[in-house]
């Protein structure tokens, strides 16, 4: 059996470490210990040294407040499930890059499951996370079917459930910014590219952009309209599809693209039928991930401002969780058009594949 440490002495070796022993190693009362140690509410009443030699004596003994006390006493885990559709997608990793700052600030840790768009593991994953325990989700550009038993935030949801918060681009104001970018420099002969129906965001981003052609009485033909099909996030997502664009004989001065990758894509097909960006062709991109900047030509997009978007999930669904604040079904965030090089006067003619 160990032996009880003296006041003031230090634990012997194979003594088991408690607030308790700390208490009496540092001539303190547990409770004093333990308010430094979770940095909880009051901590500021106590001096600053006393909390430098609370945390040194810690360190020292390796010493570490018990979470499952923790989460018993307060009834909270101080986890959430974070579901995503790929992981190695630039837009969830800057997504993921604002939320993770926010829970790190407020203590909490997150779990995160990559359901690659399948309707089963979107269905599973939830219930799998519950089963952990977490107390919230945040959703990033996943379709959910249905309400969750926790509070929820979805980034790019554009589904009202009962429990969800949704934290969306403003898509109209999106459209209006790259069709009159294009139509002001002068472009008429636009071709579009619509995302794929396993994207959150393609039906409204779609409807939109053909809301504001109409109003700026642009002709949208059904040869100048393509869809991305591919559900990996590459640039392979616009390449095929340009390619098959630019056989097809349609002629056309710019390219609204259904996001950056897509737009990289675009460039390379365009550029392999000896057409040059933006001198023959203007492509517009949509979310300004940061290889956007870096690209030969950089390119002209609308950006979507991605960490800011985490953050204001990840706020948005501790304040629900806590209690403090309600919010509406959707929570706006309005877009930015970064004009690069991609983008410039049409010139003589519509693009059309150049023979050799």
């Amino acid at each position: 059996m160990n032996k009880r440490a003296k006041p003031g002495t230090e634990p012997q070796p194979g003594q088991t470490i408690s607030l308790r022993t700390l208490g009496e190693y540092l001539n303190l009362s547990p409770a004093t210990i333990s308010l430094v140690l979770n940095n909880a509410p009051g901590v500021r009443s106590i001096p600053q040294e006393t909390r430098d030699r609370v945390r040194a004596a810690a360190t020292k003994f390796d010493y570490r407040p018990s979470f499952y006390a923790r989460s018993l006493r307060k009834r909270q885990t101080f986890s959430i499930g974070v579901l995503v559709p790929d992981l190695s997608d630039h837009y969830v990793a800057q997504v993921l890059s604002g939320m993770e700052e926010v829970l790190i600030e407020e203590g909490y840790f997150y779990l995160t499951a990559s359901h690659r768009r399948r309707p089963d593991l979107i269905e599973e994953y939830p219930r799998l996370l519950l089963d952990r325990s977490v107390e919230g989700f945040i959703l990033i550009d996943t379709m959910l079917e249905h309400s969750l038993k926790v509070p929820a935030v979805a980034v790019a949801g554009h589904r009202k459930f009962e429990g969800v918060t949704n934290v969306v681009l403003d898509q109209r104001r999106a459209a209006d910014l790259a069709l009159h970018h294009l139509v002001q420099l002068g472009h008429r002969k636009i071709a579009f590219m619509r995302g794929g129906s396993h994207s959150s965001d393609a039906d409204d981003r779609w409807e939109c952009l053909m809301a504001v052609a109409r109003e700026l009485k642009l002709e949208v033909p059904p040869e100048l309209t393509v869809q991305v099909q591919l559900r990996d996030s590459t640039p392979e997502l616009g390449f095929g599809l340009v390619n098959e664009l630019v056989n097809s004989g349609a002629g056309f001065t710019a390219l609204v693209c259904f996001n950056d990758l897509s737009a990289i894509g675009a460039i390379r097909a365009l550029k392999d039928h000896g057409l040059q960006v933006p001198e023959d062709v203007s492509v517009v991109g949509f979310d300004d991930l940061q290889a956007a900047a870096y690209h030969n030509p950089s390119l002209t997009t609308i950006r979507q401002p991605l960490r800011q978007m985490g953050g204001v999930a990840a706020r948005i669904l501790l304040e629900r969780i806590r209690k403090q604040a309600v919010y509406p079904d959707a929570v706006p965030i309005l877009p930015e058009l970064v004009i690069r090089e991609s983008t410039c006067p049409p010139g003589s003619r519509p693009a059309r594949a150049k023979r050799s």
